[in-house]
């Protein structure tokens, strides 16, 4: 028997297939009737947990019951916001919808191509988490803290306001402070998984560091179009204009490593999936591996929290100022939810792969790009988009082209048309390589109301020449 004869009998390829010929082989050996091989083989795909105690069928009866269900014939139906979406992005988000596990799917108006699931991507699964679906950028999030700092400091005091950004944080690929910050997310249990506990030196050399890619520090303009009040805050901010701090980071070197173990684990039990479905592959909530990651991927959550934390707070010691307003969401998580799919309400894993959190009533923070504006918004609750928003603009020209065609002299020419410094910065995170963030706006009006508007206006990023790491 070959392989199409196992695929023809319902062996799934892989490990079962392997182990398929190892029982074939013994069976022949052993004195087995060849021409009942067929029947054989069916009665163990068709019922093999009552093999599992047989010397002989059990190895093949247990890869059986360990390998996962086929991908599905057509891709589960998912709606697509914004027009004119890199087909690459598309493709991808209709390969995503062929897995056995998949549900639900969304894909957000600033959609362009990542790994396995595209930037943009929202994917529900049932018991089963994506390392790829969640990001190498591990809890990847925004956080603005609105300052009583009068508005002409922005435009009279950007040495002052250089020097903080510059004091209090770092950027770059192994940006680290010799002397490291203190934060409780370090008393948190880091044994959660062998890669936390490995790499806790490290992560708290980083805390409080921005990295590289697309990561920024900004001062702006922050315009509040009525009162807003953040969750947990007594007070609310008055409608007006205000000097406001936005940040964009993530879990740093470790939040990588943990998406460099897991998904390598993910993929050694889909020896067989597709090579252009590779990095889709799955941990099952129910095993040990699986269960890992989500502990390893909710501490990085708590960690990245706390990276924006030191930046916010030690910025505002060093500048001797209040916060008068604090909001922060993730973008690059999963998270457990209850949705209705097919009629019915169950718990489903979300996966938003560069994609804001946007239930009715929560507030995000959508960011534009180092000379466009970004928008603070409250989500309306769409059950067709998961409950989610754009994290952004989204790309519209990868680094490398971005590095080869953009001119600084361009560049320079519009940040001085809008009134922004830039600290430092590559040419692959020039305004020119996003979207039109007010057309992403737009294309999202059922998703999000606008609550206010934040204008960059002193901007640091990664040097030129930093390997991208988002």
């Amino acid at each position: 028997m070959n392989a199409k004869d196992f695929l023809r009998l319902g062996v799934p390829l892989g490990e079962a297939t392997r182990r398929a010929t190892d029982f074939v082989c013994k069976f022949v050996l052993g004195g087995g009737d060849k021409s009942r091989l067929a029947d054989e083989v069916k009665a163990i795909v068709e019922n093999p947990a009552s093999f599992v105690s047989d010397p002989l069928r059990a190895g093949f009866a247990q890869a059986l019951l360990d390998a996962a269900p086929p991908l599905r014939a057509e891709p589960i139906s998912y709606r697509q916001w914004g027009s004119g979406l890199e087909s690459e992005a598309v493709l991808q988000m209709e390969k995503a919808c062929l897995l056995p596990v998949a549900v639900a799917g969304a894909l957000m108006p600033d959609a362009h191509v990542g790994y396995g699931l595209p930037i943009g991507g929202v994917l529900a699964t049932v018991n089963a988490v994506i390392p790829y679906a969640v990001g190498v950028d591990i809890a990847c999030r925004m956080k603005m803290t609105v300052l009583d700092l009068p508005l002409e400091h922005l435009d009279r005091r950007q040495d002052r306001l250089t020097r903080a950004i510059e004091a209090e944080t770092r950027f770059g690929v192994g940006a680290a402070f010799k002397e490291r910050r203190g934060h409780a997310v370090m008393d948190a249990d880091w044994s959660v998984s062998p890669v936390t506990k490995q790499h806790k030196d490290k992560a708290w050399a980083q805390l409080g560091t921005s990295g590289s890619g697309n990561h920024f520090v900004e001062f702006g303009v922050f315009t509040a179009h009525g009162p807003i009040r953040a969750p947990g805050q007594a007070q609310e901010l008055p409608a007006g204009s205000y000097v406001a701090l936005l940040s964009h980071s993530g879990s740093r070197g470790t939040g990588a490593a943990v998406c460099d173990y897991y998904s390598k684990r993910a993929f050694s039990q889909f020896v067989d999936m597709p090579k252009e479905l590779k990095r889709l592959a799955w941990l099952s909530l129910d095993s040990q591996e699986g269960l890992e990651y989500w502990n390893a991927m909710e501490l990085m959550g708590r960690y990245a929290a706390a990276n924006h934390a030191c930046i916010h707070a030690h910025i505002a010691a060093h500048l001797g100022a209040q916060v008068l307003l604090a909001l922060e969401n993730h973008h690059n998580y999963a998270w457990k939810e209850r949705h209705v799919i097919g009629g019915v309400e169950r718990e489903v894993i979300v996966h938003r792969k560069g994609a804001t959190p946007a239930g009715a009533g929560v507030l995000g923070i959508i960011p534009g790009s180092m000379a466009s504006p970004g928008f603070v918004v409250c989500g309306k609750g769409n059950p067709e988009s998961l409950n989610s928003a754009s994290h952004g603009a989204g790309r519209v020209m990868s680094r490398a082209q971005a590095n080869k065609t953009i001119q600084w002299k361009a560049l320079k020419a519009i940040l001085r048309e809008r009134g922004v410094t830039l600290i430092s910065a590559g040419l692959d995170e020039a305004p020119m390589v996003y979207k039109n963030i007010r057309e992403v706006m737009a294309a999202q009006s059922d998703l999000v109301t606008i609550l206010g508007q934040f204008d960059p206006r002193l901007v640091k990023m990664a040097p030129p020449g930093e390997r991208a790491e988002d």
